[in-house]
Order: C-alpha cells, then structure tokens, then sequence
C-alpha cells in the first residue's frame, strides 16, 4: 500500500503541475463548474431562506382554526357564531378579559415593489384586542398601536423595506378609503412581518365583510391545551373546523418552495452537462499531452492503478476549485438579500435569501461529482494506454 500510494502521489503531482500548461482549457472547466453550482445555490438559497421565515413563524402554543377542508386562510370563511362558539370551549387560555382568543379576516391589497415599481399583492389583515399578544416575538418598533374604529394600520418592517408607501405619517389607499400608518412593527423575521394589521371591526365594515371573518387564534392552556380543543370542536355539531397549532400551519405552507429546490436540481444538473463536457475535453487533453511521462512511468514499474488515480486526481481537484468557487460566488451575491415571493395564501412573503451549511455542502457534492465523472474515462484511458503506443505517440 505504501509504494502504492507514492506512486498515486507522484503522478497527481505531475498532473497537477503540468496544469499551467493548459491554463486556457483548465480555468473554463473550473469556471463552467463554478457557474453551476452558483445557479444551484441560487435556488437552494432561496428555497431554503422562504422554508426558514414560515418554518420560523408561529407558535406551538397558539391554535389556529380554518373552515374544515380549507388549505389556506384566504379560502376559509367563519361567521361570527363560529367565534362565539369557540370562545366558551375548553383548552383556551384565560387572562383578566377573559378567554384569549382573535378572530381575524384577511384581506389581499395591493403594494408597490420598490426594486422593480411593479405592483403585488400584500395582506391586510383585521385582528382583535388580542391578536397582536398572540404573536409571539412581535414587537412595536415605531409610532403606537392602531385604534379600535379607525382606519389606521400598523406595518411590518419586511413591508417597509420592500414596499413604498408605507412609511410613518403616510396614507394609503385601499378600495376608496385612505388608511394612515401609525405604527411599524418587527417580528424577528417571521412571516408576520409581511404583514399589514389594523381593527378587524372597520376591515370588516369598509370590506363589507359583515360579520365574517377568516381564521380563529387562540393561546392555548397547558400541555393539553389543543387536544382539549380538537375534542371539543370534534363533539360540536354546529361548527366545522380544522385545528393546529400555528407552527404547524406555517410549516405546512412552506412546503410548496420545496418544488423551488427540486427545480435548481433539475437546472443544475442540465448545465453540468456542459461542465462535463468541458472536463471531459481539459483531461483527455491533459493524457494526451503526458503519454508520454505516463508511459515511462509504468515502463520503470508504476501500476495501472497509480496513473488512475493520480489522473482522476487532477479533475477532482479542477471541480472541486471550481465548487469553492460557485459556493463562495453564490454567498457573496446572494445570502441574506431580502426579497418578496408569492406565498400560501397568493399574497407576497418577504424573506432572506440563505445560503446554508447544507446548501454549501450539496454544491461541493455535486462539484465533485462532475469531476468524478470527467475525470474517469480519461483515467481510464491513461491507465490502459499501452506503453509502445505512448511512445510512438
């Protein structure tokens, strides 16, 4: 194993060596690997940064409740008996009000993208005294809190940064009535903060929702908290409703991003077709280029085994520069910048972009892989070529 191995790393770094040589052909494998794994990272990135802001949002002591069979809230719809109902069941927290418990409707308004002046659609969404608590890890971060009857909204930060017109101060106008912004909140990167909210009571009358709404919160009380509920909701004819915990629902909203990643895959794997190709041409052009050193190398006793290796060798680390490459590209141009997508309920997400350790890791794999393959037939060919024929060669 030892003489093995001495042979393996004599003729990699003869390989290796011999790359300035061929510096044109070596840099464009190295770059067309770099490209594709940046565009895999790209949609990675992405994928992953949507799945991290719903995955991120909501509580598991929260409940939320749809209209049976609803997928989402905006195609629920709940009458104001249904929140009656609820509000005497067991398993919901109490506080000096009473139960803790917002019935909410939501309502799709329209937003003007500051990046590209395209308009989008933007959630307004009317919630009670309580909701607002009911959000873990949401904070006022400007101005106050919007006032009963009135047609004030307080706004997300993610709203604020990607949307124009909704600073402090400002009025905007939805349908034919103007809404002023008297606060702004932040809520720690979840989708809350994509948000507009203001008093279910006026959204439901200048929507002329009556007394509708969309969705039912409420904070549950202890560990059977939600099971206490669901029995209770299960036994009651007069309603029907689907109940999870809010983590549950926001987690289940992210995975139709998963398509998103699928896609990058997809993409990926078309390009390094071409990647392929170019450290297919760069190593049978590298053998060619040293049959001759091969050659009397195995003629003075080195194993097939070892021109093998040590040829394979120099794809591998041509694809593997060019992976680091890609990852570090795709990191720069991309981790942490804040866009809007649609999401679940056909309104804009704002989320970061998030190139992760595992989106790193799948870059590199998929670097190695194209180099795998580039390399090996070439070796294979390095390691069978007969040393007559080297020679005359």
């Amino acid at each position: 194993m030892g003489p093995l191995f001495a042979q393996i790393v004599a003729v990699g770094r003869m390989n290796l060596l011999s790359l300035p040589s061929r510096l044109g052909s070596s840099i464009t494998t190295l770059l067309a690997v770099a490209i594709v794994v940046t565009v895999l990272l790209a949609f990675m990135a992405m994928g992953e940064g949507f799945q991290k802001t719903m995955e991120g949002s909501g509580s598991d002591n929260v409940a939320i409740m749809l209209r049976g069979g609803s997928q989402a809230e905006l195609n629920s719809g709940l009458g104001g008996d249904v929140l009656n109902i609820v509000s005497s069941a067991p398993g919901i927290a109490q506080d000096e009000n009473g139960p803790i418990i917002s019935g909410e409707l939501y309502v799709v308004v329209d937003g003007t993208k500051r990046s590209s002046q395209t308009e989008a659609n933007l959630p307004l969404r009317g919630i009670r005294t309580a909701g607002f608590a009911l959000r873990e890890n949401i904070t006022l971060i400007e101005g106050r809190m919007f006032e009963e009857g009135t047609t004030e909204i307080i706004v997300g930060s993610s709203v604020l940064s990607q949307f124009e017109g909704f600073e402090m101060g400002k009025a905007v106008k939805f349908g034919t009535t103007a809404w002023t912004v008297v606060g702004v909140f932040d809520a720690g990167g979840s989708v809350f903060g994509s948000e507009l909210l203001t008093d279910v009571r006026t959204l439901q009358t200048q929507f002329n929702r009556g007394n509708s709404y969309q969705s039912i919160r409420v904070r549950l009380a202890g560990d059977n908290g939600l099971q206490t509920l669901k029995d209770f909701i299960a036994n009651e004819p007069r309603i029907n409703l689907d109940v999870m915990t809010e983590k549950a629902y926001y987690s289940d909203q992210s995975r139709g991003m998963a398509s998103l990643i699928y896609m990058g895959w997809g993409l990926a794997i078309l390009m390094a077709m071409g990647a392929l190709a170019g450290a297919l041409n760069t190593m049978y052009t590298s053998v060619e280029s040293k049959a001759v050193e091969i050659a009397t190398l195995r003629a003075i006793g080195f194993k097939t085994t070892a021109a093998f290796v040590g040829t394979l060798m120099e794809s591998l680390v041509l694809a593997a520069l060019g992976g680091i490459l890609g990852t570090l590209i795709a990191y720069v141009l991309f981790d942490g910048i804040s866009t809007s997508t649609m999401g679940g309920s056909f309104t804009q997400v704002v989320f970061d972009f998030n190139v992760s350790v595992g989106a790193f890791k799948s870059g590199v794999t998929l670097a190695l892989v194209i180099g795998f393959i580039g390399g090996f037939f070439p070796a294979l060919r390095a390691a069978r070529l007969p040393v007559v024929v080297a020679f005359k060669t």
